[in-house]
Parts: C-alpha cells; structure tokens; sequence
C-alpha cells in the first residue's frame, strides 16, 4: 500500500509540473513549491494511515526456487525419466499460478501468521483428505518458502491428494523433496510403487522397488504395508518367483505379515499352480495367530485339494462356517471332490448336506463329484443309482464324464447290457462320445464274455469315426480268446501291426518335417 501511494503521489507532481511549465517561470516556482508541500503532506500521511492500520494476511507472488529431480544415485531417477521428458534434468515449479495464463508458470505463496509445524501439518493433512489440492499445495509451498517442514504424516496424506486427482508431476517433486529433507516412510514408498504401476506398469515398479532394496539406509524405511504393496503388484502379473522372493526377504528382516499379506501370498500362488507354497504360508499363519480372509480360504481349500490334504481341507470348510460365512457352490464342491478321492463317503454326504441347507443348487459337477466318491469307496450299485435319480428327476444335463463313471461301474459288475444301453444313450443325446466311452463298454463286455458283443461295439466304433488305441484292442484280444474267436483275433492282430506300422511312419515323418 505504501509503494501504491507514493506512486500515486509522484505521477501527480509530474503531472502538475508540466502544467506549470505552460505559464510564467515565476508561477512556475510557487508551483513547484507547492507540489513539494502537496508532496510532503501526501507522505506523512500516507505513513500515519499505513502504520495505524491493522495487519491483514497478504498474499505476494514469488517464484521459489524449483526441485530438480536428477539426482544421483537415486533409482526414482530412472523411472521419472521414463515418465515425461519434462523431469530430464528440467525445472518443475511446485506451486500454483498468480494468473493463470499457463500452467506452471507462477507459484501463491501465503504470509503465514500460524509458524508451529505441528499445527500447520493438521491443516495439510486436513485440506489433503478433503481433496483439496489448490489449497493444500499453496499451504505446502509457502511452509517451504519459510523454511518450515511439514510431517512425515502430512506430506503421506499430501502425496496421497495429488496421486488421487492425477497430478503425477507434482507428486514426483513431493517425493523428492521429501527425500532430500529425509522425510520418508514405508508409506511414502509404497504410494510411489503404486504411482510408477499406473503409468509405467507393474515391471518397472518392481524394478524401482528392487533398486531401494539394494540401498540400507532405504531399506530402514521398509515396513510391512510397503512389502504388501510389491507381493501386489507381483500377482498382477502372475510373477510368482518375486512373490516368493519378498515373501523370504520380509521373514529375513524380522517382519510379520498380517491378514492382507497372507491373503495376497496364497492367493498368488494357488493361482500359479504353486500349492505346496500355498500351505507353507498358511503353517506361517496359523503360527502367527493370524486368520485369512475369505477369499484367501477359498484358494487354500483348493490348494488342499491339489495336494491331498483333505483333512486340512475341512478344517478349514468347517472354519469359515463357524465364523458365520456361507462358503459358495466351487468350495463345496472341491471340498466334495477331495473327500471323495480319500474314499469319506460319509463326510461327502454331510457336506453336500451342508450344501442344500446354504441355499445351494448342485450342478454337474456336484453329482459327478458324489458319484466319484461312492466309486472310490467300491460302491458301484450305488452309483448306477444315483445316475438313474439324476437321469429319471432331470437334476442336471448330464454330461460325458457322469455317463463314463456309470459305464465304469457297469464294467466293475459286469452289466454289459447296461453299458451298451448307456453308450447308445449317450450318443443320441447328441454328446461326442470319445474311444475311452467305448473302451468302457468292450471292457464290459470282455468281463461278461460276450466276444461277439464286443466285436459289433468295435465295429460300430469304426462306423462312427472313433479311432481304437492300445487298450481297445487288448480288449478285444482277450475277448475273443475267451471266445475262442481265433481267426477274429489274427485279423485284429494284423489291424493292430499295421495301425503300429503307421503310427511309426507318422511318428518319423514328423520327426523328419
């Protein structure tokens, strides 16, 4: 206010002094005295006006000194670079403009009465929460241009408002003057991981995340959410080797997972096909006092499937129910399957009970796995009932592997006539009948020594287009000499040494090709 006034008051001298120049010199000087007068009592009273006013927040536009982000030995370097040719070795103004003519070009610094950095961080993580960036950035630029810093807590929350709305430059001159004040936390490396994932993808998170490691006094910094946030990133794209490499570097640093990382490590590796790891993690775990989540149970039941533990399989069933959760129709019927292969008939029907009073409807997959597990336990009337009341009450479409195990059945008892009744059954209901279904039936046939039966089911076979392989004919061998059907077994005997001539050839053309 004083600059104004004084300019005020001289641009009204020169502007009375030209004037008195147009009349007599002597006009002139009383003029110009009187300017002087006018002057002197312009000044004295705009400084009595401008000390005895009260003191406002005032708000002056200075361009601070900008972040550079080339800094050696630094691994964000590499990855910054990546991300916009602007972060090269340029200047990048944190700041807001005092007109915005073009982005960047000025920064709002504010006069700040309030000089406690404890109580200037609150205000920063409050306006960060409340997404309200301009604010939030003028309040952060003018702590810095008065040499103040905010908290570890504050520029988290503040890095985590410019991350949410999209502004990735001036997160990454965040970051970095919050390296070199060494203000960094495990939090503040973990929202960087996930800034380099969206826009340079998960790889080159990895990357930077392995650069850190390498660095101790980094590493320091490392805590359990900032690992969780790397095992992320490697089941994004199914790298199970560094899911367990973290995994066995964070259990070598002291740290103990919680419920989300034991949750992300099952869940990566049943989904790789890497189930014994799965039940490494949960033995941690479970030692650990720490329960899974929800989805995380789901992956170990079938983890357990995989590697035969049954019993661990239903502990873990039974758990989930205990809690008050409703497993869904997958877990059941894995869990169905996997007793079923143990031969517990018994528990198989009280979990498929389970399964009805959830509110569940059983597919095919639920019959098939109850008729596997009453074949397993040698209960073949049993399963040839069962398929009937699937059949008969139209509980599902029945599919090529429900009407193989009823064959199968009929080929342990001997029901030939059953077999072949299923076999033309199944190729009028319009399914592809494969040589394994026929096999079935020949075998069936072969027990019940009926050759001549057998013959009509191969050469029906052959009418279909259904190539015989090695087991078909052993069948049909054995068959006819238990029929006595010599010249019948030297005609397959020939077929048989010239379908292995063939195979041969094709087998060296290939090889040749």
């Amino acid at each position: 206010m004083l600059r104004l006034a004084l300019h005020c008051i001289i641009m009204g001298a020169v502007w009375l002094s030209h004037v008195s120049q147009l009349v007599c010199g002597c006009y002139l000087i009383e003029q110009s005295s009187c300017v002087l007068r006018t002057f002197h009592w312009s000044l004295s009273h705009s400084l009595n006006f401008t000390l005895t006013m009260k003191p406002k927040r005032r708000r002056l536009g200075v361009k601070m000194e900008s972040f550079s982000l080339a800094t050696p030995n630094m691994c964000f370097r590499k990855v910054s670079s990546e991300l916009d040719s602007s972060f090269n070795g340029e200047n990048v103004v944190c700041g807001l403009e005092l007109e915005e003519k073009t982005a960047g070009d000025r920064n709002r610094i504010h006069f700040l009465e309030e000089r406690n950095e404890e109580t200037l961080s609150k205000r920063l993580r409050k306006l960060s929460r409340l997404d309200k960036v301009r604010s939030a950035l003028e309040l952060f630029d003018s702590m810095r241009f008065l040499g103040l810093q905010p908290n570890a807590h504050a520029c988290n929350s503040f890095l985590s408002c410019l991350l949410r709305n999209g502004d990735i430059q001036k997160a990454f001159t965040v970051f970095e003057f919050m390296r070199k004040k060494e203000n960094v936390t495990g939090h503040t490396y973990s929202l960087m991981l996930k800034a380099v994932a969206e826009v340079k993808g998960c790889e080159s998170a990895l990357r930077m995340f392995r650069e850190l490691e390498r660095e101790p006094k980094r590493r320091s910094c490392f805590d359990v959410v900032l690992y969780n946030t790397a095992i992320s990133l490697c089941g994004r794209i199914n790298n199970v080797y560094e899911t367990e490499r973290i995994w066995r570097v964070m259990k070598g640093d002291g740290h103990i997972g919680t419920e989300i990382t034991y949750s992300l490590l099952v869940s990566i590796f049943v989904r790789c096909g890497r189930s014994e790891l799965a039940l490494d993690v949960y033995d941690e775990m479970v030692n650990n006092k720490i329960s899974l989540r929800e989805d995380a149970m789901y992956a170990m039941i079938s983890a357990c499937t995989k590697e035969e533990k049954w019993d661990l399989a239903l502990k873990i069933f039974q758990s989930m129910l205990k809690k008050g959760m409703k497993p869904n129709l997958v877990a059941c019927n894995t869990l169905i399957n996997s007793l079923g292969k143990a031969g517990k008939v018994g528990l198989v029907f009280k979990v498929y009970s389970v399964l009805k009073s959830l509110g569940h409807k059983p597919d095919e997959y639920t019959w098939n796995a109850l008729l596997t597990a009453l074949y397993k336990a040698n209960r073949y009337e049993d399963v040839l009932q069962l398929f009937d009341m699937i059949r008969s009450e139209n509980l599902c479409c029945l599919n090529e592997y429900l009407y193989n195990t009823a064959m199968v059945s009929c080929q342990k008892l001997g029901y030939w006539e059953k077999a072949v009744k299923l076999l033309y059954e199944m190729e009028g209901s319009g399914l592809t009948v494969s040589t394994s279904s026929y096999n079935l039936v020949i075998s069936a046939c072969e027990k019940s020594r009926k050759s001549k039966v057998a013959l009509l089911v191969y050469e029906h076979m052959a009418q279909r287009d259904c190539k015989p392989n090695t087991f078909t004919y052993l069948s049909l061998v054995r068959s006819c000499i238990w029929g006595s059907l010599w010249d019948e077994v030297e005609d397959i005997l020939k077929v048989r040494v010239f379908f292995m001539f063939v195979t041969q050839m094709c087998g060296g053309l290939e090889e040749v090709v």
